[in-house]
């Protein structure tokens, strides 16, 4: 969730530039700064998690490319964006993992133990 000045910020002196199919909302400020660049911001769905932003939009926010890249030209052999899912239900557990069954495959015996001479 933004902060109530993000939120007064962005009102005063944003301007919106798109979503994502996150519902995040994007942002470029109305002036430049120093460095003639614009200032550009997310306002994130939900709680604010920086790997909710996909490819596309994350270009844009670093300046990458002047506007959002079109998420149509992808190519057929890329993956669509997941965001960090540690610490979700849908996370991913190794087998053997305690948040997962707790069963560990037996050893093969080709573990041999270092012991000191």
């Amino acid at each position: 969730m933004a902060t109530i000045g993000t939120l007064l910020r962005t009102m005063v002196s944003g301007q919106f530039v798109g979503t994502d199919k996150f519902d995040n909302r994007y942002y470029r400020g109305k002036s430049r700064n120093r460095y003639n660049r614009e200032r550009r911001w997310v306002i994130y769905k939900g709680r604010a998690e920086a790997s909710k932003v996909p490819p596309e939009w994350h270009a844009w926010l670093h300046h990458i490319s002047d506007e959002p890249l079109d998420n149509n030209d992808r190519h057929d052999w890329q993956q669509e964006h997941v965001p960090n899912l540690t610490g979700t239900r849908a996370a991913y557990h190794p087998p053997g993992s305690v948040l997962r069954d707790g069963e560990r495959k037996r050893g093969t015996g080709d573990y041999e133990p270092w012991t000191p001479k």
